[in-house]
């Protein structure tokens, strides 16, 4: 049985920039522990998916190399990296909460989503490092009233099928990645352009040569006509001529009719035969 979660019908969220902007201000004027609690607040907050704004904050980039680094990285893992990777080296990162843990969760999803449609369970309850599929489903639907990924559970198949999933930060030095897989498309596109380009034009050269045979053939048969009418005129006057002609030797001067003899009538042997009596 399909478990259908498409949230076509529900406004997705248009308040999820406004949420990050506000914590960017926010952490404009913050120094010290306020603007650790920033940090906080926003990893916590509910509505916030992308942090790459907050990262780029001149006062934020300088806890990289301070004592307060674990902050930084932390956020850096929510903007680009997955749940697996916290696990991996926790002792990089802060403290998180189940709150936050969760969304680090939903995110991974976002990054799976990304880069397949379909996306197995085994995949999912490894990535999230989850042994209970019922655990998991819920996750996944969290995620997807999170309006971050839009899909469907698959129970009997174990898959998830994502028809939408949000993006997320672009890591630094990334761009370049992206430009040249775009190149590489239009590179791709320009190529199968040009073989339908070859493909029309070999379509137009043989429609223009059928179109040069056929009108040939038609001239070919029109001109058979007129010879063959021709012949059949020539014909018809050399029948005329015999008909209406001199007659052949014998009948030299004479007309048809006189040619035509009436049968003569034979007259009866009896009235020309010799009577004979005979005697006994």
């Amino acid at each position: 049985m399909a478990q259908d979660m498409l949230l076509g019908n529900e406004e997705p969220s248009n308040n999820k920039e406004t949420f990050l902007q506000q914590f960017c201000l926010l952490a404009k004027n913050a120094t010290g522990d306020a603007l650790l609690d920033v940090i906080k607040q926003v990893l916590d907050a509910p509505n916030v998916f992308v942090f790459g704004e907050l990262l780029a904050e001149p006062n934020v980039a300088e806890l990289k190399d301070g004592p307060d680094a674990k902050y930084y990285n932390t956020l850096n893992l929510f903007a680009y990296g997955t749940y697996k990777q916290f696990r991996a080296q926790q002792q990089e990162y802060i403290e998180l909460t189940p709150a936050m843990q969760k969304k680090l969760q939903h995110l991974t999803i976002v990054s799976l989503a990304i880069k397949s449609k379909s996306i197995p369970y085994a995949v999912l309850l490894n990535e999230l490092e989850i042994d209970n599929v019922r655990h998991l489903e819920d996750i996944i639907i969290e995620a997807i009233y999170a309006d971050i990924i839009h899909g469907k559970l698959f129970q009997n198949t174990r898959i998830l099928e994502v028809d939408y999933a949000q993006g997320r930060d672009i890591p630094p030095g990334y761009t370049g990645k992206i430009v040249e897989t775009l190149q590489a498309w239009v590179n791709s596109c320009d190529g199968v352009s040009n073989c339908i380009d070859m493909q029309i034009n070999y379509a137009n050269a043989e429609k223009a040569k059928r179109l040069y045979n056929k009108e040939r053939i038609e001239q070919e048969l029109i001109n058979l006509k007129k010879v063959l009418k021709s012949q059949a005129s020539d014909s018809d006057e050399s029948m005329q001529i015999d008909t209406h002609g001199p007659g052949t030797s014998g009948t030299s001067g004479m007309s048809q009719s006189e040619v035509r003899k009436k049968p003569t009538k034979m007259k009866n042997p009896r009235s020309s035969a010799v009577g004979l009596k005979f005697s006994k």
